[in-house]
This record gives structure tokens, sequence and C-alpha cells, in this order.
């Protein structure tokens, strides 16, 4: 699915938080999004979702104004923070909630979250707690689960890596690859993470002031290199 903005601004308090004149994430794409606090990365997801309405400009998701249609929550799965979780549940219920929502049966739910058994490390299933209970670490791995188990054709995450020990990050970048590469995913995940947004990476966006500064196709791992150069100097390599 195809991604298309078009003079597209937000302002909070009179300060422009983001203002992309044109971007198009091709489907099938792997995009990463990084930047400093600030750059309008949550912004870009939260608008791409229709969480918040824009002061200007209109995001396409397969050529449907996302705030205009609904089709395209279909097929979008999704994680930006905590507040997507739903506390008074147990991670099963919630699982259920899901899949019921997206018309998945009860054996497809069980065959599709033992593809996740790496990521849990037997703490979140069987433990009968509720979700708010849970470390912050695993309430993401519940959160990315939930947005990965619909199988997606759309994946949006805002930083995954965050709260998550190296092993369960390492497992999540495989994931996230893994669904782009086999089910033709378009991704797109802000993260602070260079080393895997640029390692997993078919696309880096690199936002500053919400303005998107570089785009960079990442051949020959040139994106670590331009990435490392400009939050240590401040300037962009040719």
């Amino acid at each position: 699915m195809e991604i298309k903005i078009e003079q597209l601004k937000k302002v909070y308090n009179g300060k422009v938080a983001l203002n992309l004149p044109e971007l198009t994430i091709k489907s099938g794409e792997l995009v990463g999004l990084v930047g400093n606090n600030g750059a309008g990365k949550t912004t870009l997801l939260r608008l791409i979702l229709d969480l918040i309405k824009a002061d200007e400009g209109y995001v396409l998701s397969d050529g449907l104004d996302v705030s205009q249609n609904e089709a395209w929550k279909h097929y979008t799965g999704s994680f930006i923070d905590g507040r997507f979780l739903i506390d008074f549940y147990t991670p099963e219920e919630y699982f259920t909630f899901i899949a019921h929502l997206y018309g998945i049966t009860d054996a497809q739910l069980h065959e599709r979250l033992e593809t996740f058994r790496p990521l849990m490390h037997d703490e979140i299933l069987g433990t009968r707690k509720f979700i708010r209970d849970f470390s912050e670490g695993n309430r993401q791995k519940i959160g990315i689960i939930g947005a990965m188990m619909i199988r997606p054709k759309v994946l949006l995450l805002d930083e995954p890596f965050n709260y998550l020990d190296p092993s369960s990050q390492m497992v999540v970048a495989h994931l996230i690859e893994e669904m782009n590469q086999t089910l033709g995913t378009t991704v797109i995940i802000s993260s602070h993470n260079l080393s895997f947004v640029s390692e997993i990476s078919s696309r880096v966006l690199l936002l500053e002031k919400g303005l998107l500064i570089e785009d960079i196709i990442d051949k020959e791992d040139v994106a670590i290199d331009k990435l490392n150069a400009y939050f240590k100097n401040g300037v962009v390599l040719s």
C-alpha cells in the first residue's frame, strides 16, 4: 500500500511541528524516521493514522484520504505508545479482542502468536496478569505483537526498540524486516536507534524541526555514515 503526503502541515501553539510539501512512500518500502526530539516523527505517524488533524494538506493511504475514509484501518497495524493498550485486559484478552476485530479465528490467533514466542520469553502469556501490571518492556512487546499479528499491509511503529533489552531489540528488528520481506508490508518506524534503523530500512528519512532534511536510499550502507555525520557534526554528507 502506498502512502502519499501532499502539503502536510501541523502547527501547535503557533509553532510548526511538521511541514512536508510532498512525500511518497511506495508500497513495500521499509522506511525509518530519524531525528532529534521535536523533529516531527511522532506527529507524522499520528497524522498518517488520523489521530490528529492536519492544519493543511492531507495523507492518502492507497489513494484515499485517511481523514475522510476509514478503509485504511482494516489493513493498517500500529503501535505508538501505551495508550494503544487496554490496561484492564490480560494479554490473552487483548490479543483475542484484536483478533475478533480483524476476523482472525482462534486457531489462526494461536498459530500467529507462536511466531512471537521468541519475543515473549514466557513472560507474557499464561501469567494471568493485567497489562497494566507488566513492565514497560513487556507492555511494549504486547503492543508490537498486537500491531503485527494482524499481518497488516501497512505497519507503523513509534520507537519500537524503547524499553527493550538488547536481545529483544534484535528480535523485534528481525520480525519487522521479515514481515516487510515476506508479506510485502509497507513499514514506517521511528527510532533513535540509528544502527537498527539503518540496518533494516531500505530508506531513511531524516527530520529536523518539522522539516525533511534528507531522504536517504540505503544502498551500500550509506545511511549509517550520513546519519552519524549529521548527529555528530550537524552536516549532511553529499
